[in-house]
């Protein structure tokens, strides 16, 4: 158990760190850059991505609605609410005073993220056929073990400012991948000419939420928060230009089935 104590000793010694600086883990949490005026703006913007971000992430319970009526998950698939999750818990450690000071919005939008696709993932498990069950009961256990080696090879491995780097790339990293989710429904607006497969609201709700944060990151000056979601303010306008030119002739009667977060 060395891997154990070398991890607690790690916590132990960036506790110690953050007291020594006068810093509690709500304190740095709360730690503010600015002017009053600066700070407002700057918690208006992450709160509002909040909201935003939570319209997003209750998109998905028409689909697991069905699923629980039907008792049956058809042929919807489990991967994209795995690695939500796996991606929450990224951006959630990367907002955590462990690894960055001052960006405590981050980890409150990402934990909520974390338990909405927690509770997705084990509807799914509940409900699927048991070659489903073993297969996606698997993928989840290996989401919590990378995520863990995250952890715990940023907490034994790299100070502080290395540390934040090293998470901070990983959840870029992981934001962008996210985007695979609106590239691919953007292709197939331009390819069918049809929205139908695009909701509005929800791409109004991306849109929103990418520009709250890409704003909270600048006023931050966090190169990890306001660069993934500029690209995700920049892939919301192209949706909502994509619906405006052809919402006609389109029905919008489709479930959600993936859901993107910051």
């Amino acid at each position: 158990m060395a891997w154990l104590s070398c991890l607690c000793y790690s916590i132990e010694k960036e506790l110690s760190l953050m007291n020594s600086l006068g810093l509690s883990v709500a304190a740095a949490g709360a730690t503010t850059t600015g002017s009053p005026f600066h700070d407002v703006c700057c918690y208006g913007a992450g709160i509002a991505g909040n909201i935003f971000a939570l319209v997003l992430f209750v998109s998905p319970l028409p689909t697991f609605k069905r699923i629980v009526r039907n008792g049956s998950t058809e042929q919807f698939s489990a991967m994209p609410y795995i690695y939500s999750l796996l991606n929450c818990l990224i951006c959630l450690w990367y907002g955590l005073p462990f690894v960055s000071y001052g960006v405590v919005l981050v980890a409150t939008v990402n934990s909520i993220g974390a338990v909405f696709q927690l509770a997705y993932t084990a509807t799914f498990v509940a409900f699927a056929d048991a070659k489903q069950r073993v297969k996606v009961s698997s993928l989840l256990v290996m989401v919590f073990g990378v995520f863990a080696l995250i952890v715990y090879a940023s907490l034994v491995l790299f100070d502080h400012q290395t540390r934040q780097l090293f998470v901070g790339y990983l959840s870029v990293a992981s934001l962008i991948f996210m985007f695979a989710s609106p590239l691919s429904i953007i292709n197939l607006v331009i390819r069918t000419r049809s929205v139908e497969y695009m909701p509005f609201y929800l791409s109004l709700s991306m849109f929103l939420m990418s520009i709250s944060f890409f704003a909270y990151g600048v006023l931050l000056h966090d190169f990890f928060i306001y660069i993934p979601n500029g690209i995700g303010t920049v892939l919301g306008i192209i949706q909502l230009v994509l619906y405006s030119y052809f919402r006609k002739g389109s029905t919008e009667d489709r479930l959600p089935l993936l859901v993107t977060q910051t």
